[in-house]
């Protein structure tokens, strides 16, 4: 059985910072290992940048977030399955052991993200008629 990951990324551009994500499905089969690849630009020293996964019909929900040689999981994160590190200018995320439960939409963030202001958060994840943008397959 194969896994189809949905990349989706806003490529987000305000004046100090971007975040930039190939777009496309990643098709692999069940116990392989992808890296989904996340690069950015910033202004600020010691980024911090976040991964989140969006289920069907669910919300963006947060996995992990990097600081420089830190990885924190969020507690329903498989640590052994899930990782991710900043190199340079990027912060590829790492699925080991690929499940079903897998795929999604994928998508990386650099600190600030959207706390106390969704509007691009909710502008970027839905399409002009109100569907959702991703297809899960």
């Amino acid at each position: 059985m194969s896994v189809c990951l949905t990349l989706w990324l806003g490529n987000s551009k305000p004046t100090d910072y971007t975040v930039t994500q190939p777009t496309g499905d990643v098709t692999a089969a069940e116990g392989d290992t992808v890296t989904l690849n996340c690069t950015f630009e910033t202004t600020y020293s010691g980024p911090t940048l976040f991964w989140y996964k969006q289920e069907e019909n669910d919300f963006p929900k947060y996995m992990l977030k990097c600081l420089s040689q830190t990885v924190y999981h969020a507690p329903e994160i498989q640590k052994d399955r899930f990782n991710a590190e900043i190199k340079e200018k990027s912060v590829p995320l790492k699925i080991q052991k690929l499940q079903l439960s897998d795929s999604a939409v994928y998508y990386c963030a650099l600190q600030p993200t959207v706390t106390g202001n969704t509007t691009t958060l909710y502008k970027n994840l839905w399409s002009k008629d109100n569907t959702i943008l991703h297809n899960i397959h």
